[in-house]
């Protein structure tokens, strides 16, 4: 036991550029484990609550029946909490392959039955929410990976952001919904693009969290230009380049919007 303990803590603190995929198969039942913590968004219903903000005329009138007519309680209302839309857009370029897999699986494991859409991008942009909703993991990622075909090539991420908030974004996907980009930064697109699409995502969403595993380097700068452009638009900047790492930076999905997050 002591044994499998110490190989289990070792794999979630090894960088996944350094695991193996049948080592990074090894982590999917940790990964089952995590939860994800998406912060709630006033719902359009209203259920009765002691601190409501908005009176209940009909149960006021009614329970004034017991003081002889006189309204002596109030009885308030406040709309029910809904857990706000996630949104995730994976980089599958070839500058992230040491990556891509072990974050398309963490998305199978802890994504599937909530309000997630999930995306993959490189040199354009692939949908593959339905793509992983089926159980088994070796599955779902062999269904996402003939879905995306640009698997391990160049990166556009500017005109795939463009795609996502043109296609998606405006149509209701990314409105007051946590935004999560996981990619390196290196951009082909053309100069100017992607902090273009960061700002009318940022219109949009509720949080934009950016996760990039270069960013556990020692000395690292964010000195990309697709990186520098996108930071002034993030509200959390975050490594996530090992399990623990990324379970650490889950907490940012939630923190309040601000001065971005340096976690690493």
């Amino acid at each position: 036991m002591a044994s499998a303990a110490s190989r289990a803590e070792r794999l979630a603190t090894t960088d996944f550029a350094e695991l193996s995929d049948d080592e990074i198969r090894e982590l999917y039942e940790t990964m089952r484990s995590i939860r994800l913590a998406i912060p709630p968004r006033p719902g359009r219903r209203h259920r009765r609550h002691r601190h409501g903000d908005r009176l209940d005329l009909r149960a006021t009138v009614r329970r004034s029946r017991r003081t002889g007519g006189e309204p002596f309680e109030h009885v308030t209302r406040r709309r029910r909490p809904r857990p706000r839309r996630l949104v995730v857009l994976c980089d599958i370029s070839g500058s992230m392959a040491p990556y891509s897999r072990a974050f398309v699986q963490f998305l199978h494991a802890t994504a599937r039955g909530t309000e997630a859409e999930v995306f993959t991008f490189a040199t354009r942009l692939t949908r593959v929410t339905r793509a992983l909703a089926v159980a088994q993991p070796d599955l779902a990622l062999a269904r996402a990976a003939a879905a995306a075909q640009d698997w391990r090539g160049g990166t556009r991420v500017g005109d795939c952001l463009k795609a996502f908030v043109d296609d998606h974004g405006r149509r209701g996907m990314a409105r007051r919904a946590v935004v999560v980009i996981v990619s390196d930064g290196w951009d082909g697109s053309e100069p100017g693009v992607l902090g273009e699409q960061m700002a009318r995502l940022r219109r949009l969403a509720h949080r934009i969290v950016w996760i990039n595993p270069r960013r556990a380097a020692p000395g690292y700068e964010p000195l990309a230009a697709g990186m520098a452009a996108a930071l002034p638009h993030c509200d959390a900047f975050v490594s996530g380049h090992t399990l623990a790492a990324l379970r650490e930076a889950l907490s940012a999905l939630s923190e309040v919007s601000g001065e971005v997050s340096r976690s690493g």
